[in-house]
């Protein structure tokens, strides 16, 4: 066996140049495998992360019924229930800032005290809003990090805003880290960037009590979906009206987004495959060459006396080895360009030993299987037509 794979491992590289075109074919087609693979994994965990970062959980209640709002008294009942564990208003409106004079489009949230605990908002530097804030609608903001690194508005400085008649000043008292950044990173500039107020300022700009939605985290113990329909009832009986109140499963649309992500990582992992029976083809031609080139050596050794089991699991031996080193070459070029891609856009690279593999199983079976044909015609040269080849 140890001749064998010596032999077989000296005809890979008797020409050298061939060898290292037919490791790169296969590299190239494992690497678009593993890039496709590894696109599909980190951007799933990438997008999962950022619609984490921006609080995507609970019931989204809002109405579009002019006669129907969502007001304080309404937001005070909806936690007075038992199975509600959180509620908190949001407002929100697009706006502009004005950075030295520059306009810049953003998005405005009205948020309050406690909105922490419903959207997850971290506070890289600076303070959240207090209970004081809210009840004296206080001119202040907090603004997103990417904001402030690109218009270099540092903490304690202040900015001014146009919601809607009233044009302010508002002083920074926090700067908020959201998500991943995924979007903002990819999108750049197509995605507006997040400023937070309290609702009562907010309100108070608009001259309007109401809030744009109210967000519900029902508690652990309970159905969403079974006291979603008995809040929705409690609001109903409450307004007098029916058919008024939206409500959008927040932790529902989250739960079939993934299902969604892991559907298109399936089709996309299935369409980089055929890189691999590419790559299992084009190791069936070398092979076809290589008997070729050796016929008159298969002859000599039939003629002393090789069987052909020995020359199928030689070519066969081939096969895999070219399969086993262009595997190896393009796992590397996949995650080296993983890596970079990643580090390039702001995300963490991720690695799946699991599925590097599965990857390097499937190529060098299927190196091994499209190099049986080539192996076995081999095995059947008869040494008196062998000879005939010079």
């Amino acid at each position: 066996m140890t001749e064998i794979y010596l032999n077989a491992i000296k005809s890979i590289f008797a020409n050298k140049g061939r060898a290292v075109l037919t490791f790169f074919s296969i590299a190239v087609g494992v690497c678009a495998v593993v890039i496709t693979i590894n696109i599909s994994s980190v951007g799933r965990s990438a997008i999962k992360s950022e619609i984490d970062g921006l609080g995507i959980s609970g019931l989204a209640i809002s109405t579009d019924d002019k006669d129907v709002s969502l007001s304080a008294k309404e937001l005070g009942r909806i936690r007075s229930y038992s199975y509600v564990d959180n509620a908190v208003p949001l407002v929100y409106e697009s706006a502009d800032a004005y950075i030295r004079s520059e306009k810049q489009p953003v998005c405005l949230w009205g948020i309050d005290s406690n909105a922490d605990k419903a959207i997850s908002l971290k506070v890289k530097e600076g303070r959240f809003f207090n209970s004081g804030d809210i009840a004296s609608a206080a001119k202040i903001c907090m603004i997103d990090e990417k904001f402030s690194k690109e218009h270099y508005v540092p903490l304690g400085k202040s900015i001014i805003i146009k919601n809607g008649n009233v044009t302010d000043k508002y002083l920074i008292t926090g700067i908020v880290k959201t998500g991943s950044g995924l979007l903002q990173n990819v999108m750049g500039s197509f995605i507006p960037d997040f400023i937070y107020l309290p609702y009562s300022t907010m309100q108070n700009n608009m001259g309007s009590d109401n809030f744009s939605q109210i967000i519900v985290q029902i508690d652990e113990g309970y159905d969403n979906n079974a006291y979603e329909k008995k809040l929705i009832r409690s609001m109903e009986k409450n307004s007098g009206k029916h058919n008024v109140y939206n409500v959008n499963d927040l932790s529902g649309q989250k739960e079939n987004l993934d299902q969604i992500l892991v559907i298109l990582t399936i089709i996309l992992s299935a369409i980089g495959a055929v890189s691999l029976i590419v790559a299992g083809i084009n190791t069936m031609n070398i092979m076809l060459v290589a008997v070729r080139e050796r016929t008159r050596e298969i002859g000599i050794k039939k003629a002393l006396g090789a069987s052909r089991s020995a020359i199928v699991s030689e070519f066969l031996l081939m096969s895999a080895v070219i399969s086993v080193i262009g595997s190896i070459l393009g796992i590397v070029m996949g995650e080296l360009i993983t890596i970079a891609g990643s580090v390039y856009f702001g995300l963490t690279p991720e690695f799946n030993i699991g599925i590097i593999m599965i990857i390097t199983g499937f190529t060098v079976v299927s190196g091994t299987i499209f190099g049986i044909y080539p192996a076995v015609k081999a095995s059947r040269l008869e040494p008196a037509e062998a000879f005939r080849f010079i």
